[in-house]
């Protein structure tokens, strides 16, 4: 039954990858090498970054890029992998430094007040930085539209060769978001490094259950969850669901959150049991902390769940009024 239930997987992993039929993907992984292992590991990094929040101020961006690329560095001499930020680690525009009619009332962001030019030199510093170390980098940052459009809120993943491989941008955005600020994605996103296949969350996406159950079924093996929050007092609510999210799907999950909510819940790295593997400091500073995450391609947990979520039940259910059934024990 655990092999059978692997060997789905495998299919139904390299289907969603490639397009291919399920008969096809079969027929591939059955002539598969015999001796490819069941196990991954990844040296992953999550870091809490300080809240640069006003994009107008060319100083602070690049202040912004240069303790990112610090804490790129701290990662690559833990020999980590791949490094992931929060939300808006570049910056995360306040919504009344934005607002068009502000700073009083918040009404549509007014996006010529962005320094774009400084934004794209730290973005080309930390993809230099990232082909440097051979490392990856998953961080938060605005993605500029041709206007009027608005921006997208995004994570862009660069590769170890310092390439924009993906860029995942939220979706289901707050009230502020999608009323004044942002345009919605349209999608999820997964990337693969060393066989590991990671998915893409952001901002408030950790109170749709839906969204991380979307992944599991497209086989990520770990959830990059990126979010900011205006105060401290956001981040226990985030921080269980990303614990719940992980222990549900039987994956990791990665939280990153900006250094002033660590005195509430630090960045973490959730293992699939629901607990913090490795987490941050809590005490508001910027930093790293590093796990080696790892997948058990044989753990009953994920086939068994998937086949609990189809139409197992149904053949054994009892027809009749359950009920009348309930009274006859009396």
């Amino acid at each position: 039954m655990t092999q059978n239930g692997n060997l789905k997987r495998r299919v139904r992993a390299r289907a969603a990858k490639t397009g291919e039929s399920y008969t096809a993907a079969l027929r591939h992984v059955r002539q598969a090498p015999p001796d490819k292992p069941d196990s991954q590991s990844l040296r992953l990094a999550v870091a809490q970054t300080s809240l640069f929040n006003d994009p107008r101020d060319g100083s602070a961006l690049r202040a912004s890029g240069m303790e990112m690329r610090r804490l790129m560095r701290d990662a690559h001499k833990e020999g980590a992998r791949l490094i992931h930020f929060p939300e808006g680690a570049t910056c995360s525009p306040n919504k009344r430094i934005m607002s068009a009619n502000g700073p009083r009332d918040i009404g549509p962001s007014d996006w010529s007040r962005f320094d774009w030019a400084v934004l794209r030199e730290e973005l080309d510093a930390v993809s230099k930085l990232a082909r440097e170390l051979g490392l990856w980098a998953v961080f938060g940052s605005v993605h500029r539209l041709t206007p009027p459009h608005r921006p997208h809120n995004s994570l862009y993943v660069i590769s170890d060769r310092g390439e924009l491989v993906t860029r995942y941008d939220e979706r289901l955005l707050s009230n502020t978001k999608i009323s004044f600020m942002y345009s919605p994605g349209k999608g999820p996103v997964t990337f693969e490094i060393d066989d590991l296949r990671f998915g893409c969350a952001l901002g408030m996406e950790a109170h749709y259950p839906e969204m991380f159950t979307e992944y599991e079924s497209l086989d990520v093996d770990c959830v990059l969850f990126s979010t900011t929050g205006e105060t401290p007092s956001a981040a226990p609510p985030f921080a269980a669901e990303a614990l719940g999210h992980a222990a549900s799907n039987a994956y990791w999950v990665s939280y990153a959150a900006h250094a002033p909510q660590s005195v509430m819940v630090p960045s973490g790295i959730a293992a699939p049991d629901g607990r913090w593997n490795a987490q941050c400091p809590a005490d508001g500073t910027p930093a790293i902390a590093v796990t080696d995450i790892a997948t058990d391609r044989d753990h009953p947990a994920r086939p068994w769940r998937r086949t609990a979520r189809s139409d197992l039940y149904e053949a054994h259910k009892i027809d009749g009024d359950p009920r009348s059934d309930a009274r006859n024990l009396y």
